[in-house]
């Protein structure tokens, strides 16, 4: 016979499923013994419903224990064919008993294993059971031999209950199955008890199967089964047990345990209930057998009691409830709602990370378990993940009723809670869709004393509250945070600058922040300067930078020199980069051409300590710093005043400008690009010419420009060649940012003055920029393609750079003469002349 190991469980259930139907057939067409084999063929005719239902039950066809099980029935079956098949003048009725019985067993074995089926599948399965062990056939009549067949001797006079290896059945199951057959007879209920106390892993195996037989079958009495301490025995030998015999022990004590209560009270103990918990963590069929009992066992309040304290009991529970296996699964929940009546479990249960029981008594509990589960959320150290479940379980709005309504305690507890949950944004628009924003202010503006140590926890939750676009609707929340930063806390004005900074940075807060400005935030700000608490004063310069983002003249008014010296003093003291940016970047925000600001600067010396920022690396990481910086050089590099051009590269700062070319932020180096673009325009004016007659002492070969054909040093003639800014700014070009496109266009287009066009548009060959140009006007901005396009007229105006660049430009020039902005089309038309391509391309223009 074909090993059932090769095949699918599928496949052996269909053979089984034909063997049956083809043994009914044989047994019922029988000449002899009609009576007998009618007996029979009715028996085996109730199999195919059990097989059917086995088979439509995956998780139960997939164990290891009920596939062997079934393997016997199918042998069995095979065995019953083969016996039908040979019946001759000899009626084989004892070989029948024998078989019914083996296949009564068989069935036995699959009942044993599946102990968590749906109960009608466990009860067909068990009634057939009982009905094939209990058989007994009527012999009392003579068979009358079938004249069809032949004396000769029966080809089945040599069947037994047991397969021989001629008749090729012999496999581990048989095995298995004959080992118990064998010593069942022989072994005594004493036996039993005995092996079940003190005998060896075999010994308690297979007292283990014969105990199941024995209490399936209804042999053994319940008052044998207490008398003998069966169910102690069991809980004794389960800890120390391999891991076959712990999943046979559990399921002998789950059919116990159904049978009724006296049984489950045994069961009831702590260290009984401490070795079930230790298999949860085991084998899956073992964890899925023990969650099944503790299940059962939870209808006991003391079980309950019991099981929550035990050690990790809890965190196994909630990992089997999110687990694969749904029997586990819904075991465990099922548990969990029965340890769920004790608050110190919900507890447990949520610091495992299952909340719905601390949800379910924020909403349903007395006033008691509602403190003290929001007090618990309160303290808890959560993950988003773990915000987000208890948002989505529902957590938010009875917190938000327990502010609104409770008690001091309550309310305390409850705005504590919601200060937790507030870090995830998905909470913080159930927050605000709680209605929570006007109580949090009303509160606020309390003067009642014992309300006060409410007002930390609500400024913190407006905080978050506010980095939602959303408080927008709320007409003069802004507003009135204003009027009560004078009246609060430091901590409390923490959180309110915060809000108010994060109200103030929407997109669509212009009219928020001028209505700011006009009830005079920026006057009521600027004290927080001079604070020493670090946060506040960190928080009100976010917010002045924020405000000085619009109209920078008006604010530049009320700033002063005073308020100027102490921006420029928190920016060269060691503090935190958040602030040292906040400052710079409300002076980057300063109007660049107010000489004023700038005098008062240079007199703060200011240049320098910007300069030692970022020559020590300060920025390396600060992405706001580096924009902040930048924007403040251009200041220093107005092509209208040589002399403060000459005072910034005195002090260093090309080098610093060349740097943040390659920075991550498009901002900074556009803005560093334009600084360059400033400088360099009047290097050409500031090179000493080799032919001059002034100079006393020829200056170094090194110096020499080929662009600007005299000497230049960076220093003084901010020269962009000798600065090595040419690669960085063309590199620009060839990134995939184009922010940055036309601030490195106009630093390079310096390069090609009209003293100097053509050896400046060798050096743009040279280094790979007459390409970069051409692809800005593939995918540049309107403004970077028009000054691309007047570069490349002057480059082209060279007969060697239309040769070798022409062909590749043509191409782009003519899409953008077709598809391109009307405004381009008379430059584009200059560029296609030089390019001899006017003529024929005339009727694009």
């Amino acid at each position: 016979m074909e090993n059932s190991d090769s095949r699918s469980i599928s496949e052996i259930e269909s053979e089984q499923q034909a063997s049956t139907e083809e043994a009914v057939s044989l047994a019922k067409n029988l000449e002899f013994d009609r009576e007998v084999f009618a007996e029979f063929a009715v028996l085996l005719d109730k199999f195919t419903p059990i097989l059917i239902s086995i088979n439509d039950n995956e998780k139960l066809m997939d164990r290891p224990s009920v596939q062997k099980a079934v393997g016997s029935i199918e042998k069995e079956l095979s065995r019953a064919k083969d016996l039908i098949e040979g019946a001759c003048s000899r009626s084989p009725i004892k070989q029948i008993e024998v078989v019914t019985q083996e296949l009564g067993r068989s069935l036995g074995l699959v009942l044993f294993a599946s102990i968590d089926a749906p109960t009608e599948v466990k009860q067909s399965i068990a009634a057939l059971h009982r009905e094939l062990m209990n058989v007994k056939f009527d012999t009392s009549f003579t068979p009358s031999p079938s004249p069809s067949l032949s004396p000769s001797p029966s080809p089945c006079a040599n069947h037994g209950p047991r397969p021989n290896k001629e008749s090729g059945f012999v496999s581990e199951q048989d095995s298995f199955i004959n080992e118990i057959e064998e010593e069942k007879i022989s072994l005594s209920i004493d036996d039993v008890v005995r092996h079940l106390k003190c005998g060896n892993d075999e010994e308690f195996r297979l007292a283990l199967l014969v105990l199941g037989d024995l209490i399936r079958d209804q042999v053994i009495e319940k008052e044998r089964i207490n008398d003998e301490d069966i169910i102690p025995i069991l809980f004794n030998r389960l800890g120390s047990s391999k891991p076959h015999n712990r999943l046979t022990t559990i399921q002998i004590l789950r059919i116990l345990a159904l049978e009724n209560d006296e049984n489950k009270d045994k069961m009831t103990d702590a260290v009984c209930l401490s070795v079930l918990v230790k298999s949860l963590a085991r084998d899956a069929d073992e964890g899925r057998e023990a969650v099944g009992l503790l299940s059962e066992l939870s209808d006991i309040s003391a079980v309950r009691r019991r099981i929550g304290r035990i050690q990790g009991c809890i965190v196994m529970l909630v990992t089997m409830l999110n687990g694969d296996d749904p029997t586990a699964s819904q075991d465990a929940a099922k548990l969990l709602v029965a340890l769920s009546s004790n608050p110190q479990n919900v507890l447990h249960m949520a610091e495992a990370g299952y909340f719905k029981p601390l949800v379910h008594c924020l909403k349903e509990g007395s006033d008691k378990s509602k403190i003290l589960m929001a007090t618990a959320v309160s303290r808890m150290e959560l993950t988003d993940l773990c915000r987000a479940s208890l948002g989505e379980d529902g957590a938010v709005e009875p917190l938000v009723r327990m502010f609104k309504s409770g008690k001091l305690e309550a309310r305390l507890a409850a705005l504590n809670a919601l200060q937790n949950l507030s870090n995830l944004t998905e909470n913080v628009k159930r927050l605000i869709s709680s209605g929570i924003v006007v109580p949090l202010l009303q509160l606020l503006f309390s003067v009642t004393s014992v309300l006060m140590t409410l007002r930390e926890p609500a400024s913190a939750i407006l905080a978050r509250i506010a980095q939602s676009a959303t408080i927008l609707v709320k007409q003069d929340v802004a507003q009135q945070m204003l009027s009560l930063l004078n009246l609060s806390s430091p901590v409390i004005q923490y959180h309110l600058l915060q809000a108010l900074n994060s109200i103030a940075s929407h997109s669509s807060a212009s009219k928020v922040r001028r209505k700011m400005k006009e009830n005079c935030a920026v006057q009521l700000l600027l004290p927080f300067l001079t604070e020493s608490n670090t946060n506040t004063r960190t928080a009100a310069l976010n917010l002045l930078y924020t405000l000085s983002k619009d109209s920078p003249e008006e604010f530049m008014e009320h700033l002063g020199e005073s308020y100027l010296s102490k921006i420029v003093s928190i920016i060269s003291s060691p503090e935190s980069e958040s602030e040292k940016a906040a400052a710079i970047g409300i002076l980057s925000n300063l109007p660049v051409g107010n000489k004023k600001s700038t005098e008062a600067l240079k007199k703060l010396h200011f240049l320098p300590i910007l300069i030692s920022l970022m020559s020590s690396g300060a920025s390396s990481s600060t992405t706001w710093l580096e924009e902040s910086i930048s924007g403040i050089l251009i200041r220093f590099t107005v092509p209208s005043d040589k002399k403060l051009q000459l005072f910034s590269a005195e002090l260093g700062i090309i080098p610093i400008l060349v740097k943040l070319l390659s920075s991550e932020s498009s901002v900074a180096k556009c803005r560093a690009a334009t600084s360059l673009a400033q400088l360099s325009q009047n290097s050409l004016a500031l090179q000493k010419s080799r032919k001059s007659r002034w100079i006393c002492m020829p200056p170094s070969a090194d110096t020499f420009c080929q662009v600007h054909d005299g000497y230049c040093v960076i220093k003084s003639t901010f020269c962009l060649v000798k600065a090595g800014a040419v690669p960085p700014l063309i590199q620009i070009l060839e990134g995939k940012d184009r922010e940055a496109d036309e601030a490195a266009l106009n630093a390079l287009a310096t390069l090609l003055q009209d003293e100097i066009r053509e050896s400046g548009s060798l050096f743009i060959a040279k280094t790979s920029g007459v390409q970069a140009i051409i692809r800005v006007l593939e995918s540049g901005t309107v403004k970077a393609q028009e000054k691309a396009l007047w570069m490349l007229e002057r480059i082209f105006r060279i007969e060697e750079h239309r040769s070798q660049y022409g062909e590749s430009a043509q191409v782009v020039l003519i899409d953008l003469a077709q598809n391109g902005d009307p405004r381009l089309k008379s430059t584009i038309a200059r560029v296609l002349a030089q390019l001899e391509l006017l003529q024929a391309q005339s009727s694009y223009f």
